[in-house]
């Protein structure tokens, strides 16, 4: 401190302020600190790279909640016994789950707590023979204000409750719910008025880029499959004039076809298992949930192998990483749709007639049975928002003035010649066809629209009796597993424990013949296996072939049929699919191997329709080698690993056009047969999987990159590889071409978060 503060300043002490008679004390200066503000800690996207990796390695590491007391807990991998759990139709809060919720929230006494308070958002069942038995695993939700209010003795435990990685989670928010037709009617608000149309469906008014009233733009969506009719939903919701053209039947004219091509063998090209109105075939609505492989032994049963093309694709739901690697596949995936897209999509079912519980299952199923009535619906409301569906009506031609599409060539496709072509103008045309319009690919290649050929997958389709996957997957332990386990056994306790295994052995089985039924707590069985075959994984025989290619299983059909999906009497391929309850005796799967250009070369077929050719030429051979008829080619797993064919008889199939022993090895190049030998050999592990090839298209607007105003999407133009993937493209195109006509003013973007382009890319 400085002399000038001890003293005081009068003119009697300026002197001695100025010339001090001491020697002034040293002025130190004072230690400066500076003090940041608290560094927020970084959570989610945010996180880097090896913080993300620290938190994955410790999966108790605590992450800070400002208040727990606000918004929702969710509560992941609870199991709950088989035994104990009321069953896969069960979707409820039962006295046991409510136990395994108890546990977590460390809360005494489990009857305490209102069930009212927590909603079940996943259930799937872990089968795995690692676990001691099978168990159903739960997601559970927990609305924080309802449990405090019902229960407040849950508060301290509600205090001390931290999140874990992947067990427990706090959201501030509710899930986001709702349909696509309630989404599109939140958007009409945002920046104008809604106002009732006919039939009791809304219009947008009030913005200033919106089309006059007077002047609907003119939509063609060519198709009704997921792509066609979602793109079709939300052109229509936001005012666009929709015309839906499909070249096949209504869904009853449909059912009408198909029982005609089954039963007498007459086959309409036109209105078949590919063409018509539907949404999907097997109806399985995604792969999440308890997912095994069949062991070792199990393959040597009598298992049929039939060649296939199949719009296998409209079975699968989204895109499943194929890794490098033998895969496990058993573990329970209890992801929450989480993705706002394809709980849209779910939501928008269930609107029109599918059940509550695709949901909540982990493996959601509709059957085909079903599919009617959901048809129906969803046809109802488009025509009442103004949706003109033309049936039986095919697309010959594009109509195109200065590189842009203002229309399109159509003729019935109840007729052979096009005597009676019309010519249709629209605004804009959806191309939302599936990959067996091969006929629309040749067309679109004589307007030098730009097509880019890729790599999708063929093979073979495999049929085992249902009872044998059953049995596998119902925790029936083998016989030379308990006796083993009682040799070692000197301990009383392991003993017990053996006759505990006894026991449960006998439960389950009975569980099996539930299943079997199409009745009990547990699903039906299947399974899911993935193989990657290199060059040393093979014999020799096929170095000159491509080699290095992924196999895996595909469009599992547990308690379902093998069908016919071809669309020309010269050609053959099969598919499966499954009714509601799936209580037929067999089960099918696809088995396939990827191909790439490189197999096109080999076989010399070149440009962008190499793919397309080289089904159509494993297809002919098939068809050759079934006698014709419609008769498939099959041969035992056993006698196609040894490269024979036996003289006894083939067993029974689930295919009911006839089957005919043959030597599969003739069907495909050597490296292709060698590469499902070799997945099939490792089983403790169709022709068309995806589209051959894949329109280029904006990322931005979905319109074509070669011609203006034609919107390619779905599975026949290369972006989707199932139900929800291509119901979700089509409905970000609907709403990319909405935007481009000005009915709706935002970023859809903001809504539902941009199209996985790099994961479309994969189909």
């Amino acid at each position: 401190m400085s002399i000038a503060s001890n003293l005081i300043i009068s003119p009697t002490n300026v002197s001695k302020l100025l010339f001090p008679q001491s020697k002034p004390s040293v002025i130190r200066p004072k230690r400066l600190t500076i003090q940041c503000a608290k560094r927020s800690k970084r959570t989610g996207k945010l996180r880097y790279p090896s913080e993300k990796k620290k938190l994955k390695s410790n999966p108790h590491a605590q992450i800070g909640v400002e208040n727990k007391f606000i918004g929702f807990w969710r509560l992941s991998k609870l199991g709950v016994s088989v035994h104990n759990d009321p069953g896969k139709d069960f979707l409820d809060i039962s006295a046991a789950l409510l136990q395994e919720i108890a546990k977590v929230l460390k809360f005494p006494v489990a009857s305490m707590l209102p069930p009212e308070a927590f909603t079940v958002i996943r259930k799937s069942l872990d089968a795995r023979k690692s676990q001691k038995e099978p168990k159903f695993m739960y997601t559970v939700e927990i609305d924080v204000n309802k449990l405090l209010s019902l229960e407040p003795h849950t508060w301290d435990f509600i205090s001390r409750l931290e999140p874990r990685i992947g067990l427990i989670e706090h959201v501030l928010h509710e899930r986001v719910s709702g349909d696509l037709i309630r989404m599109a009617q939140d958007i009409k608000k945002i920046n104008g008025t809604t106002v009732t149309g006919k039939g009791g469906h809304s219009s947008y008014e009030g913005s200033t880029n919106s089309y006059p009233a007077t002047k609907k733009p003119r939509i063609a969506v060519v198709g009704s499959g997921p792509a066609g009719l979602f793109s079709a939903l939300v052109l229509a919701e936001l005012g666009a004039d929709v015309t839906i053209i499909e070249r096949g039947e209504a869904v009853e004219q449909r059912g009408r076809d198909i029982g005609a091509l089954v039963v007498r063998r007459i086959l309409q090209p036109e209105s078949n298992f590919c063409f018509g109105e539907v949404i999907f075939l097997s109806t399985r609505l995604k792969g999440l949930s308890k997912q095994s492989l069949l062991p070792r032994k199990a393959r040597r049963k009598l298992f049929l192998l039939l060649p296939i093309r199949g719009a296998f694709s409209v079975c699968k739901t989204r895109c499943e990483n194929q890794c490098a690697g033998f895969q496990y596949l058993g573990a329970p995936v209890l992801h929450v749709v989480e993705n706002l897209e394809e709980s849209k999509v779910m939501e928008t079912l269930v609107r029109f007639g599918a059940p509550k519980s695709i949901l909540v299952d982990g493996k959601p199923h509709l059957g085909t049975d079903r599919l009617i009535p959901l048809l129906q619906n969803f046809r109802r409301h488009l025509q009442e928002l103004g949706v003109t569906f033309r049936f039986g009506t095919r697309v010959d031609d594009l109509l195109i003035e200065d590189a842009f599409v203002v229309g399109v060539k159509v003729s019935s496709s109840r007729e052979i010649a096009q005597s009676n072509s019309q010519k249709l103008r629209y605004d804009a045309v959806v191309l939302a066809v599936g990959h067996s319009a091969r006929d629309v690919y040749q067309m679109l290649l004589s307007h030098n629209v730009d097509l880019v050929r890729k790599d999708f997958a063929v093979g073979l389709r495999i049929e085992h009796p249902q009872e044998l996957i059953n049995s596998i997957q119902s925790f029936i332990l083998g016989d030379e597993l308990l006796a083993s386990a009682m040799l070692r056994s000197t301990d009383t306790d392991h003993v017990e424990m053996i006759c505990q295994m006894l026991e449960l052995r006998h439960v389950y089985s009975g569980l099996a013949d539930e299943v079997r039924r199409g009745h009990g707590k547990l699903p039906v069985a299947d399974y899911k296996v993935v193989e990657y075959v290199s060059k040393d994984d093979v014999d020799g025989s096929s170095s000159s072939g491509p080699t290095g290619r992924s196999c895996y299983s595909f469009c599992m059909c547990p308690g379902g049929q093998v069908v016919l999906t071809s669309t020309n009497p010269a050609e053959l391929c099969v598919n499966g699919m499954s009714f509601s309850r799936r209580a037929s005796k067999w089960a099918n799967a696809a088995l396939v191997v990827s191909v790439s250009s490189n197999d096109f070369d080999a076989l010399n077929l070149h440009g962008p329709l190499a793919g397309v050719e080289l089904q159509r030429e494993f297809e002919r051979r098939a068809a050759i080698m079934g006698g014709g008829n419609f008769v498939v080619p099959v041969q035992t797993v056993t006698d196609f690993l040894e490269n024979k064919l036996s003289e006894a008889n083939v067993p029974p199939s689930s295919y009911r056009l006839g089957v005919k022993a043959a030597n599969l090895h003739d069907l495909f190049p050597v490296h292709i047969t060698e590469a499902l030998q070799y997945s099939i050999s490792m089983f403790e592990k169709e022709t068309r999987t995806s589209s051959p090839l894949q329109i280029p298209r904006s990322g931005e607007t979905y319109e074509s990159t070669s011609l203006k105003g034609l919107y390619p999407v779905g599975e026949g133009a290369g972006y989707a590889g199932g139900i929800v993937s291509a119901a979700v493209d089509g409905m970000h195109a609907g709403f990319a071409l909405a935007k481009n006509l000005s009915l709706h003013p935002g970023d859809i973007e903001m809504i539902l978060g941009r199209a996985q382009n790099a994961i479309s890319a994969k189909y």
